[in-house]
């Protein structure tokens, strides 16, 4: 029994978030010589349980694709996180459930596979909760939206309420052109970090479309906050792509 202190070094550099639960307890377990293995070119990310068990930890996608960028290409994350983590291509992913399983691999004794990502396809078949097809009438503000979105234009609609401006503003993504991957990853970089990644659905390949109230304060709207967050602003992020 001992008093541990762990410096997280530098220190002029805020760290937030429980995904440095994972690698402060294999270095704890390294230092004491409870757990050898080679961990030199490895990144540890997850929320650790006081059971020992891992947790879904936000923001996985854009940390393992920077560690890729620094030349680290085997990844340990939690087992639910891994089909994010491997949407980063040459990058080896583990996929861990509890410490003690990690320690089993570490060691010799349990290896454990690595997660095998499907390729990435382009997806034609994509489905939009609102269809610009589906839209009946307002030839002409329909052909301004069309416009407005070929050649990346702003568009202000005015009109009573039950006109169809929200609907016809929630088609507009049906009419874009689609995301390439490298506008996807983009796109579930943000929305990973963001806490707002569908569980089953790590790759997001609808443009996405933001509709913020007009009461949204500033922090909502551009980002920011105690704990710095995207705004509305920034999750609407390749919304659209002007093409020439």
């Amino acid at each position: 029994m001992k008093r541990l202190t762990v410096n997280l070094a530098p220190a002029d550099i805020r760290k937030a978030g429980p995904a440095y639960d994972l690698p402060i307890a294999v270095g704890l377990l390294l230092a004491s010589e409870q757990l050898f293995g080679q961990v030199e070119r490895a990144l540890f990310v997850g929320e650790l349980g006081l059971d020992g068990a891992l947790r879904h930890t936000d923001g996985v996608l854009p940390m393992v694709s920077i560690a890729k960028n620094h030349g680290i290409d085997t990844v340990y994350v939690p087992f639910e996180d891994a089909a994010e983590a491997g949407l980063v291509e040459g990058t080896t992913v583990i996929p861990i459930k509890t410490l003690a399983e990690l320690a089993a691999h570490l060691s010799g004794e349990r290896p454990l596979a690595a997660y095998l990502a499907a390729p990435v396809t382009h997806d034609a078949d994509v489905i939009y909760p609102v269809d610009f097809q589906d839209v009946k009438g307002q030839e002409h503000v329909k052909r301004a939206l069309e416009v407005a979105a070929a050649g990346g234009h702003n568009v202000l609609m005015s009109g009573s309420p039950g006109s169809g401006k929200t609907l016809m503003a929630r088609a507009v993504p049906s009419i874009l052109p689609p995301m390439s991957l490298a506008e996807a990853l983009e796109v579930t970089k943000i929305y990973s970090v963001s806490s707002m990644l569908p569980g089953d659905r790590p790759l997001i390949r609808l443009r996405p479309f933001c509709a913020p109230h007009h009461t949204i304060s500033q922090a909502g709207l551009v980002g920011g906050g105690s704990k710095i967050r995207p705004g509305e602003i920034i999750r609407a992020h390749r919304g659209h792509e002007p093409r020439l």
